[in-house]
Formats: structure tokens, sequence, C-alpha cells
């Protein structure tokens, strides 16, 4: 594995993503693993590196509201108001899914989770990539994510290609999950209070 240096080897990281390489970088919960969305090769190494079984959807960061067409298939009532009031933030909301979307994506469920990250070493990562990114906790799953790149590398040694190293990440709760099912409702509580949403409706 390489420990790169943030603002030099951003580039570095993007040509890993389009060759369908795995990265692993900071957002404003721990450490994500990164690939191409739309690569199955790459979303199935991603399974096998985090073991994860194939019915857990995978989220995925966008770099502003602009590229959640790229997954939806519709925008839910109430949906664009939290993108604008809470993007970028930890709030992961839960769209209906583009057919077309490979099934790892969605773990068939039908849905793609969706947030806009603020933290500024992931910011700056989808912006260069000019393409949304996975970020999926980095950890075997049913242990702890990762809140440090030193603790990436211990998870996971050279089963990731690249970590940028952006310092620690807050850890704690991770993102507010919301879904839609006539109506908001909270599929995961999070960082950001489910009243809190509600109440900005």
């Amino acid at each position: 594995m390489t420990f790169a240096v943030v603002d030099p080897q951003i580039k570095e990281a993007v040509r890993l993503l389009k060759q369908g390489g795995l990265i692993a970088f900071p957002t404003e919960t721990y450490y994500g693993l990164g690939v191409d969305p739309f690569n199955k090769e790459a979303l199935q190494r991603l399974f096998r590196v985090k073991q994860r079984t194939v019915d857990k959807a995978v989220l995925v960061l966008v770099a502003d509201k602009s590229q959640v067409k790229l997954f939806a298939d519709s925008e839910p009532v109430g949906f664009n108001d939290l993108m604008t009031g809470f993007w970028p933030g930890p709030l992961t909301l839960v769209f209906p899914a583009r057919s077309t979307l490979p099934e790892l994506l969605t773990g068939g469920t039908g849905t793609v989770g969706i947030r806009q990250s603020p933290d500024r070493t992931a910011s700056r990562l989808l912006r260069e990539y000019s393409g949304p990114i996975t970020a999926t906790s980095a950890n075997r799953s049913g242990a702890l994510p990762a809140t440090t790149a030193a603790e990436v590398n211990e998870i996971f040694g050279s089963d990731v290609d690249l970590v940028l190293d952006g310092g620690a990440t807050p850890g704690g709760q991770g993102s507010t999950l919301v879904g839609y099912d006539h109506g908001i409702f909270c599929i995961r509580p999070g960082k950001i209070p489910f009243e809190t949403i509600l109440n900005s409706l």
C-alpha cells in the first residue's frame, strides 16, 4: 500500500479510480473505500476486500446534487429541500435507483444511497475525478470503521491501492440515513438528529 500526502497524490488517486483501482480517503465521519460505482469489476473487488455480503448496498458520494440524476430514477418529495439544507454534510438520502445501475451498488434493493461530503480531501477528490465515488466505510464487514490512515493500513494492508491521508476523522455516529415511502422516514440515526431534518421541511 502507498501512503500519500493528500495534495500531490489526488491525481494519482484519480488515475487509479479510472483504472478500476481501490482507494481509501477521509470523509466527515470515517475513512471510506472508493471505487468507480459504475465499474462492476471494481465493485466486485470492493466487496471481496471488505468481505461484504452482496445484499448490502454501497453508498456513493457526489460532488454536488447535479450528479444525483446519474443514479436516481426519481426524486422523492422533499429531497431537494434536504439536499439544499444539509449538503454537504452527514446526511445520506436513499433514492429510487436507475435500473441500469450495477446490482452490487444497490444490493438488489432498487434504491441507492447518496451523500455530498464536506470533508476537504473528499471534496477535492470528487472535483478532480469529475464523477461520483463509492464511500462505504473502511472496515471489514462487522468491524469498527477506520478513523485514520494508519488504521486503514492496519486493516487492509496491500488490499488497498492508495490511502489519501487527510488526518483523523471524527468517528462516532455515521451519517443519518433517510428514505421515502409515502413520506420521509429515518432508516438509520446519525450525526444529524432526524427531528432536525423533519423540522427543516
